[in-house]
C-alpha cells in the first residue's frame, strides 16, 4: 500500500479577522503573528488577542519573534493563547526553550549552512523553519532558496518556507517532502492583507501534491 502523505500548512503574517476566517474555511493548520515591529504584518498584542480569539478549534496559533527580550515574550504570553513560539533571530536553543512553550527555530538558509549542526543545536525545538536568506530581512520577502540545499537526514521536522505560492508549493512537496509549508506573501493582496483566493489555491495546491506522492 502507498505511503499516505499529508502536508501541513501555516500560514503567517495574519492581519485580520477575514483573513482568519478564510485560513480556517480553506483547510490551514495553523496562523502566524508577528510581534516583531520592522516587519510590515507586525500586529499589537491587543489585535492579537482578538484574532486568537476568533480562531476556530484545533489550528494552531503561532507567535513569531525576532530576538526579543524575554520580558517581550512573556508579556505576549500573559494576553494571547499561543500555542507555538517561533524564533527568527540569533536566539539561543536555551533562550528559546525557557518559556514552557512549544517552538520552532527559523533558520536562513545559505550555502554555508549546515542544518545538520543547527538540527543538533536546536535538538529541543519542534521542528525546523527553513526561509530564504535576504539581507536586512527576517522572513515574508517572497524570495526561494535552493531546496537541493536541504540535507535528506534532517533529524528534526522540515517546515519549508521562503517564497512560496500556488504556482510552486506542489513541486516544492515533491522535490523536499517537508513536514509542513510556511506561506505569508504568496496569498497576499497586499503586505498583510491576505487573498481568501490564493489561500483556497494555495491549499488545494497542496492536497493535490499530497495526493501525488501517496499513489
Amino acid at each position: 500500500m502507498a505511503k499516505s502523505f499529508r502536508t501541513r500548512i501555516k500560514i503567517c503574517g495574519i492581519t485580520r479577522a477575514e483573513d482568519v476566517h478564510a485560513l480556517v474555511a480553506g483547510g490551514a493548520d495553523a496562523l502566524g503573528l508577528v510581534f516583531y515591529e520592522a516587519s510590515p504584518r507586525h500586529i499589537t498584542i491587543p489585535q492579537a488577542a482578538h484574532l486568537a480569539h476568533a480562531l476556530s478549534p484545533f489550528v494552531n496559533t503561532v507567535g513569531l519573534f525576532v530576538n526579543p527580550q524575554a520580558a517581550e515574550v512573556e508579556t505576549v504570553l500573559r494576553f494571547v493563547a499561543l500555542d507555538t513560539l517561533q524564533f527568527h533571530g540569533d536566539e539561543s536553543p536555551e533562550f528559546c526553550a525557557q518559556f514552557g512553550k512549544p517552538y520552532l527555530k527559523a533558520i536562513r538558509v545559505t550555502a554555508e549552512t549546515d542544518l545538520v549542526e543547527c538540527a543538533a543545536r536546536y535538538a529541543a525545538a519542534q521542528g525546523l523553519l527553513l526561509d530564504a536568506h535576504v539581507e536586512g530581512v527576517r522572513g515574508g520577502s517572497g524570495a526561494t532558496f535552493d531546496w537541493r540545499l536541504i540535507p535528506p537526514d534532517l533529524p528534526l521536522p522540515l517546515i519549508l518556507s521562503g517564497g512560496l505560492h500556488a504556482g510552486n508549493v506542489a513541486e516544492a512537496i515533491k522535490q523536499v517532502r517537508p513536514y509542513a509549508v510556511d506561506v505569508s506573501s504568496g496569498v497576499e493582496a497586499a503586505k498583510g492583507i491576505k487573498d481568501a483566493v490564493k489561500i483556497a489555491a494555495f491549499v488545494n495546491e497542496v492536497k493535490r501534491a499530497d495526493v501525488q506522492l501517496s499513489r
